[in-house]
């Protein structure tokens, strides 16, 4: 993900549909991830791109997907038309974040060196895992590190770096 629209933020992409009624599969960046349903209005576009709004409709969680119907979505085609749009909001729509909690947008392009000092490259993007999300940093070569303790280390806003507990050869 590159640098986009700072007026926008994020909060998930559209993984595919599911079923034939015009369900979605929904990747969601928030945490807990059903926090992206405490908007009710999404703007799907892709990279780069103005999107067109959504309504969500109707939203379910199995503990595994979160599954959501958007208004004006009635059938496993359109739904499937929507595969990899990011969802994208208003950053005024979002509440300021807490002490130690950072929007990802926020972090992209960051400069990140590691305990010894060693800059690894910048934050590119980040990719979701199971356990955590991973920030994408590239260099000299690319870095997988998880985004959260105990690996992050330091955020500093006003210098737009990050300091993370990995190898410089890892």
């Amino acid at each position: 993900m590159a640098l986009g629209d700072p007026r926008k933020v994020v909060l998930g992409r559209i993984g595919g549909a599911h079923g034939v009624r015009g369900w979605l599969k929904v990747v969601s960046y928030t945490d807990p991830i059903e926090n992206v349903l405490q908007h009710p209005t999404w703007l799907l576009a892709r990279e780069g791109e103005s999107g067109r709004e959504y309504r969500v409709r109707d939203a379910g969680f199995d503990g595994r997907w979160l599954r959501v119907q958007l208004e004006g979505i009635e059938d496993r085609d359109a739904a499937e038309a929507l595969r990899g749009l990011n969802i994208e909001i208003g950053r005024a729509e979002l509440a300021p974040a807490g002490p130690r909690e950072y929007y990802r947008d926020d972090l992209l392009g960051f400069r990140v060196s590691n305990l010894a000092g060693v800059e690894l490259g910048q934050v590119s993007h980040f990719l979701e895992a199971p356990a955590t999300a991973v920030m994408v940093v590239r260099g000299a070569r690319e870095h997988l590190i998880p985004a959260g303790a105990p690996h992050l280390v330091k955020v500093q806003l006003e210098q737009h770096a990050l300091v993370v507990d990995w190898p410089e050869d890892f």
